[in-house]
């Protein structure tokens, strides 16, 4: 069974500055429901259909799938909760580790946040100057619920 195990840090953007343009995500859920999430996404041409299961601690079941572009389009446009999330994500090594950084655009503007994968929740890992804090267990950054609550919402 595949598994997620994520750790999702804020970035302190007057540290960090991307290397790149990065890549724009476009994402929305069929289903954002608390013990399952159904998740399009098209990835710069790629389009993925993503299902989640509840997190436990930072780990997940996750499975993946990719997908016909246009069936994303048309998922995007007709059937998933609106607004939709649109990021660029940045890819970054630090301490032999893919550090992932999405700043997020509309309703979530503002919002820089760093993204870790692991192959184990005690795994070992180094931290980026640029992170301010983590916020793994803080369900108001999870994707889905800045559908509902977006970022411009909490000020």
């Amino acid at each position: 069974m595949a598994h997620e195990i994520e750790r999702k840090f804020l970035v302190d953007v007057d540290a960090w500055k991307p290397a790149g343009p990065g890549t724009l995500f476009r994402q929305g859920y069929l289903s954002s429901h608390k013990a399952r999430v159904v998740r399009v996404r098209v990835e710069g041409s790629e389009a993925k259909l993503t299902i989640k299961g509840a997190t436990e601690g930072i780990t997940r079941v996750e499975l993946e799938y990719p997908i016909p572009l246009a069936d994303a389009e048309l998922m995007l446009r007709t059937l998933c909760e609106q607004p939709l999330v649109e990021k660029t994500r940045h890819k970054e090594m630090h301490g032999g580790k893919l550090w992932e950084i999405d700043v997020f655009h509309g309703d979530n503007e503002g919002l820089v946040m760093a993204e870790l994968e692991l192959a184990a929740e005690d795994q070992e890992y180094e931290t980026p100057s640029w992170v301010v804090r983590e916020v793994s267990s803080d369900s108001r950054y999870y994707n889905s619920n800045l559908i509902s609550a977006p970022y411009k919402t909490w000020r």
